[in-house]
């Protein structure tokens, strides 16, 4: 098995992350896909024992995370399965053990968690936004769209590469691991992250999820 963290600026979050993956799937390969953090993310991961891809400049999330799973998929032999996850799960890393278990029970292909507690946020539209994106093109209706917290098949990860880019990542997985036949179910966990506001950079971060969901909408209505 093998676990890919997505992490940009999280220096204070990501090194009690690995642990507790580390700690929660012993034998493991951790790796982190660091987009371009300026904060000692990178330092702080390889010290918690992880693997670091990163490159000089930001390639936003599904670029980083898309190097960091081909990283992954090129050892000998490669991971049966891989967990995604968030640099900013801290030490609820650990209880992400259902996905895995969920997939090697071959309950489905890719085990998506949903948290069980709602934190932070705005008022719904890029989550709304996503939900109804994945519905219209491949007809699931989905809890956690846009949850970055998921297990799945190699195989499954193979067919859905390279990610669609920045936050539209989940989107595009979803919508394209479905199309190719593999069956999704969801989870609900009981799970912490770094929570956006109602403040100026949680609008800010927010309409440029919105942005990255519509492109990757219009990429797959297209195609």
């Amino acid at each position: 098995m093998a676990a890919i963290v997505a992490a940009r600026n999280e220096a204070d979050r990501v090194g009690e992350t690995v642990r507790a993956l580390r700690e929660a799937f012993p034998g493991a390969r951790v790796w982190v896909a660091d987009d371009a953090s300026e904060d000692g993310t990178a330092e702080a991961a390889m010290l918690a024992g992880a693997e670091v891809v990163r490159r000089g400049r930001s390639h936003g999330k599904g670029g980083n995370v898309t190097a960091a799973a081909e990283a992954a998929l090129s050892v000998q032999p490669p991971p049966r399965i891989v967990l995604l996850c968030d640099g900013d799960l801290a030490a609820s890393a650990a209880r992400l053990g259902p996905l895995v278990a969920a997939v090697e029970r071959e309950e489905c292909d890719l085990a998506v968690a949903a948290f069980s507690r709602r934190l932070g946020g705005g008022f719904g539209l890029a989550l709304g936004f996503a939900h109804w994106a994945i519905q219209r093109l491949c007809g699931l209706d989905t809890q956690a769209p846009i949850s970055g917290q998921r297990a799945l098949r190699t195989e499954a990860l193979r067919a859905v590469l390279p990610l669609a880019k920045g936050y539209g990542m989940e989107i595009g997985m979803t919508v394209d691991a479905v199309r190719a036949g593999y069956r999704l179910r969801e989870y609900e966990l009981d799970l912490e992250h770094r929570a956006t506001g109602r403040d100026f950079k949680g609008f800010l971060h927010r309409a440029g999820q919105l942005r990255d969901f519509a492109l990757v909408f219009f990429a797959r209505w297209r195609g």
